[in-house]
C-alpha cells in the first residue's frame, strides 16, 4: 500500500518543518511494517520532534476515526490533541500489512538532531506511545528497527 501526499499538503509539511534559512526538500519514503499481531487495524502516528524533544508536526496519520486519535498518547499529548492532520491521513493498517507514505522533508531537518517517533494503538488492545524513536540522519537511512509493540520494522529511505 504506497501512499504520496497531495503536492500543496507536502509542500505544507516541507515548509512548516523547515528552518527559516533557505532549504531544499528532498522526497524521502517512510515504511512501516506491522507484526501478525491478530486483531484489527492499528492506528498509526508517525510525527517529528525537534533536538530538545518538542513536537514538530505530524508526517502521517493512518487510521481516521477522530475519537481514537487519542490512544496515540505520546503523539496527542505533544500535538495538543488538535494537531493539524488533514490530507496527511489514511485508513488504518492491518495486521502483517506495510504502510509506506513519500513526503518532501527538508534537507534542514536531516542529521540537526530531529527525530521521529510513531506511536500506535489498536482497539481493544495495548497503545504504544513512542514505539519507535530514531534519529533522522543521512546514516540511519536504510536501516531498519523493530518496535515493541505492533510495528515488526520501520526503515526510512532518502
Amino acid at each position: 500500500m504506497k501512499q504520496a501526499l497531495p503536492i500543496a499538503a507536502t509542500a505544507a509539511i516541507a515548509g512548516a518543518l523547515a528552518a527559516p534559512l533557505p532549504a531544499f526538500a528532498r522526497p524521502v519514503t517512510f515504511e512501516t511494517q506491522l507484526a501478525n499481531y491478530g486483531g484489527d487495524g492499528a492506528y498509526v502516528a508517525m510525527y517529528v520532534t525537534d533536538q530538545s524533544g518538542r513536537y514538530q508536526g505530524t508526517l502521517w496519520m493512518a487510521g481516521r476515526q477522530a475519537k481514537y486519535h487519542r490512544h496515540l498518547r505520546d503523539w496527542y499529548r505533544a500535538s495538543g490533541g488538535a494537531a493539524r492532520i488533514d490530507g496527511i491521513t489514511g485508513a488504518s493498517v492491518g495486521a502483517g500489512r506495510t504502510l509506506r507514505a513519500t513526503l518532501d522533508v527538508s534537507d534542514a531537518l536531516l542529521d540537526a538532531g530531529y527525530q521521529i517517533h510513531i506511536d500506535t494503538a489498536v482497539e481493544d488492545m495495548n497503545e504504544n506511545p513512542s514505539e519507535i524513536v530514531v534519529p533522522l540522519s543521512t546514516s540511519g537511512a536504510g536501516k531498519a528497527t523493530k518496535g515493541r509493540g505492533y510495528v515488526a520494522s520501520f526503515r526510512y529511505s532518502l
